[in-house]
């Protein structure tokens, strides 16, 4: 089958195009490349998939690495740009995963929310409605449950409390896929992630952040007084379960958790960091790690707690995430010191 990745050079993206490339399939992936964070670490990403970017990249071009991938330098938001590949592919199942993440960046740029979150959304939709695809996959997110207090987070649960304007798009993002599933008839399928981490992840993360800060000898800031409770779960399990229900077609528009299951505490995240970039040698034994926490009160936006019930992924697909949070953050410190090594 022929897949379009949006938002390839991403951090999941680029992990998802892998999986999809190992199995055979042909992939064209798209991406804008803009600056939310450092645009080296995509074109890193887009270096190890075998794409040689240029700031004059405006087609398609082909993997030096992999022939079954091609990538292009093409923005969402580019309606007439889009339409034309759209026109020129027979793409079988499109994965949007294009768009403005962050919860805390909303609500100081908010514009740009509307306009990747939503405007990009409705312009991948409309390709989808004149160019019929077999399936789109989109990323929502745990962020939709918002103020909820019953825990663990259910898909059947209400989600109209948002309290960021990051998740009133996402949950919108929901509300459309099941507009156009309803008048054109385009299966959907969204996914719910939650606190996604691992290799190549987004620098604004707080595991990549905090490692890059505690590197400099700077203090970590740690919200809610260390109180937050987090389910993190490893990229290779987010990529597994979206392999997994893109093969499962839908009859309608379906939404879909995909976590760990298994939430932790934020204070606890911390310490098994800092284990394992002593264990790593990037930090030596002695560092004084009690100096270098700064607890602060809930920032704007957040929730305390994110808790997902896998158990509808689990009956639909026969997958649960189970990557243990030490053996996903020492996957990402080894990765760390050898990109670090490397640039």
């Amino acid at each position: 089958m022929t897949f379009l990745i949006t938002g390839a050079a991403g951090f999941i993206g680029y992990h998802l195009v892998k999986r999809l490339l190992k199995k055979g399939n042909d992939v064209v992936g798209i991406d804008n490349l803009n600056h939310y964070y450092d645009v080296n670490l995509k074109l890193g990403r887009l270096s190890e998939m075998g794409i040689d970017y240029s700031e004059s990249m405006r087609e398609i071009v082909q993997s030096c690495k992999f022939p079954l991938y091609r990538f292009g330098k093409i923005d969402i938001l580019e309606r007439e740009t889009l339409n034309e590949l759209f026109s020129q592919e027979e793409f079988d199942i499109v994965i949007n995963l294009a768009g403005q993440a962050g919860v805390r960046y909303s609500i100081e740029n908010p514009y740009t929310y509307i306009d990747n979150n939503i405007v990009g959304f409705l312009n991948v939709l409309e390709c989808c409605r004149h160019y019929p695809v077999k399936h789109l996959v989109y990323s929502s997110s745990s962020s939709v449950y918002g103020g909820n207090t019953k825990v663990p987070f259910s898909e059947e649960d209400r989600v109209d409390n948002p309290v960021s304007l990051y998740a009133a798009t996402k949950k919108t993002n929901e509300l459309m896929a099941n507009v156009y599933n309803h008048l054109f008839g385009i299966p959907t399928t969204g996914l719910r992630f939650f606190t996604v981490y691992g290799s190549w992840g987004r620098p604004d993360m707080a595991y990549y952040s905090f490692t890059e800060k505690l590197l400099r000898g700077e203090s970590i800031k740690i919200f809610n007084y260390g109180n937050c409770m987090r389910d993190f779960t490893y990229v290779d399990d987010i990529v597994e379960g979206i392999y997994r229900l893109i093969k499962r077609i839908p009859d309608g528009s379906m939404v879909y958790n995909i976590g760990n299951n298994h939430p932790e505490s934020l204070l606890d995240f911390v310490n098994i960091l800092q284990e394992e970039l002593v264990r790593a040698k990037l930090l030596p034994a002695d560092y004084d790690f009690a100096a270098h926490r700064e607890l602060l009160p809930m920032q704007p936006g957040d929730v305390p707690v994110t808790y997902a019930d896998t158990s509808k992924l689990e009956k639909y697909v026969g997958f649960k995430p189970s990557t243990s949070l030490r053996d996903g953050l020492r996957s990402f410190v080894e990765w760390y010191a050898d990109y670090k090594f490397r640039v």
